[in-house]
């Protein structure tokens, strides 16, 4: 009796055990994009990401999505021995491993983006994230759970609201050397033909709002300024209030205009805006968190931000001056839990959660559905670049926006199929690329001779 009873107890403790981590590929692919105008210049033709791919011994696959890069995807290959041959249960103890063995690169600062410098970005963005993503699928698949059921306090919805992310296009035409950008002028889709065209004006605006308006159903809508004089960007604001008064508008210059120019611009626009993103920088010897605030004391505008609170000291010193409030916690920044955590806290604290993007393929997309999905309260309409990818998925179903909302996959994990066909085919173009980082002056130096990046000068003003 025993004997059969350590034998039955050997047994459950064999059972419990969670399936064990057998592959870990890092796949890095490329995308194709529109001469997108911001205040770091415009994008370029191609943008880049790193898929990774984890697979059990039950033959299962998780997978996750980060920022391109060759920083990242060079990191992501380093700590495949942490992963490997670990139990996906383990999944927090796989990542403090990661965290530990982690050291800070020699160019990493500590400024973060607060001033938009994009040679930075790839210290906020931390590559374990896909890792995390990838076994949170897994975990997921083994529970027979969708992975917004083991965020915070579990799924409190099944779709979410996302916002029409709009901007100013520069003319492809004017790129020259090997900036090639895809040309969609023979689509049969009304979206995908505008995103590839010049939109500059207010008129522009207001029908690339209509088109994704008839496409996907936002009501809501955010304008990336940075780009031209801010009175200028502020009448493209009125021009889409115009057109759509029911709809929440938002702008997002990224702290391009000086603390005065802020507050001059953006009082007479109080009942126009919804919220305004990282209205200014730092100046005077002062951090974009102290500006910030001073801006909330003369601007009755809730303020939101994905600049200057990327991490938890971050947000402390943001909280601590009532810099914001709302919070755009990217789970690329933050990670998955983290970014659930932050929702929960800002939720208990009367503040707003949010998510901003960069540009991704349709396994970010899914994943920020997941996100959404556990963030408790009411949060804000999540930002997504998908629309400006949308046709170059990675999954054999991707989650659809209609009427303004994104769904969220029912089936365990993350709840979709990845295409391998497709991937191969991206990782062909990103292979191809003859840079793998983000530089967004080279495209605006045909349109500026000699352009170069300024924190406190709008892309078009030279």
């Amino acid at each position: 009796l025993i004997i059969l009873l350590i034998y039955s107890r050997e047994v459950v403790v064999r059972m419990a055990r969670t399936p064990i981590i057998t592959k870990m590929q890092v796949i890095p692919v490329a995308g194709y994009d529109s001469m997108l105008m911001t205040l770091s210049g415009a994008h370029a033709p191609f943008f880049t990401r790193n898929i990774v791919i984890l697979e059990d011994n039950l033959g299962h696959t998780g997978i996750g999505e980060i920022h391109g890069g060759d920083y990242t995807c060079d990191s992501l290959k380093s700590v495949i021995p942490l992963v490997v041959g670990q139990e996906i249960g383990r999944y927090k103890g796989i990542l403090d491993s990661i965290h530990k063995c982690a050291s800070k690169s020699d160019e990493d600062d500590g400024e973060g983006i607060q001033t938009l410098d994009i040679s930075k970005l790839k210290f906020v963005v931390k590559s374990e994230w896909a890792i995390e993503c990838a076994l949170l699928d897994l975990l997921g698949q083994y529970l027979e759970l969708p992975m917004c059921e083991l965020l915070g306090n579990g799924k409190q919805r099944n779709k979410v609201e996302t916002l029409g992310y709009l901007f100013y296009v520069s003319d492809k035409g004017k790129a020259g050397g090997n900036l090639e950008y895809l040309d969609e002028s023979n689509s049969n889709d009304s979206w995908f033909r505008y995103r590839r065209k010049e939109i500059l004006t207010h008129e522009d605006i207001v029908t690339e709002a209509e088109i994704l308006h008839e496409k996907y159903g936002f009501q809501n809508f955010k304008l990336k300024g940075g780009v031209f004089e801010g009175q200028y960007e502020m009448d493209t604001i009125r021009a889409l209030k115009k057109q759509f008064p029911n709809g929440r508008i938002n702008i997002d210059p990224n702290g391009a205009w000086s603390l005065e120019e802020a507050i001059r611009i953006s009082k007479p626009m109080e009942g126009i805006l919804t919220y305004i993103e990282d209205p200014c920088g730092p100046e005077s010897g002062y951090s974009s968190r102290e500006i910030m605030s001073e801006f909330k004391n003369a601007v009755n505008l809730p303020v939101a931000t994905n600049m200057i609170a990327t991490d938890w000291r971050q947000f402390y010193h943001s909280a601590a001056l009532k810099s914001v409030d709302i919070v755009l916690a990217d789970p690329h920044f933050w990670g998955f839990e983290g970014s659930v955590r932050m929702a929960m806290l800002l939720n208990d604290w009367g503040l707003t959660w949010g998510s901003h993007s960069n540009n991704h393929f349709d396994i970010t997309l899914t994943a920020f559905a997941h996100v959404a999905a556990a963030a408790p309260g009411s949060p804000t309409a999540l930002d997504t670049h998908w629309i400006w990818q949308d046709g170059q998925n990675l999954l054999k179903d991707t989650p659809q926006i209609k009427d303004g909302y994104l769904e969220v996959p029912n089936k365990p994990g993350l709840g979709v199929e990845i295409d391998m066909n497709r991937v191969i085919e991206a990782n062909k173009l990103y292979e191809n690329l003859p840079s793998h980082d983000r530089d967004d002056a080279i495209a605006m130096q045909y349109l500026i001779p000699n352009w170069k990046y300024d924190s406190k000068k709008p892309a078009l003003v030279r």
